[in-house]
């Protein structure tokens, strides 16, 4: 049986794959243990879907791109793991923004 990898997953609508990125160390260079760091908020696009229906049926194009890197709601999204990495299913609504 095959291992699936992040470029096998098709986000559906307006859905779109997150590679999040964790950091480790405070601002100013203190390494945090993994109980006490924060939920990740950065993250880089891997796949985006092809859009969202509007009432009339036509696809509404998707703001991201892949390879956006992005800030998105703390408890957003559905956790998955492929081949050791962490990866999250969002829906466009949840990024808050592109980090340019």
């Amino acid at each position: 049986m095959a291992t699936a990898t992040a470029t096998q997953i098709r986000p559906l609508g307006d859905r779109v794959v997150v590679k999040v990125v964790k950091t480790d160390k405070t601002a100013g260079g203190i390494v945090l243990p993994e109980t006490a760091q924060e939920k990740p908020q950065l993250g880089e696009v891997i796949a985006v879907g092809p859009g969202a229906l509007d009432k009339d049926g036509k696809r509404m194009p998707m703001d991201v791109q892949k390879g956006n890197r992005v800030l998105f709601a703390k408890y957003a999204g559905t956790e998955v793991k492929l081949d050791g990495d962490e990866y999250l299913l969002l829906s466009e609504k949840d990024i808050l923004g592109i980090v340019e």
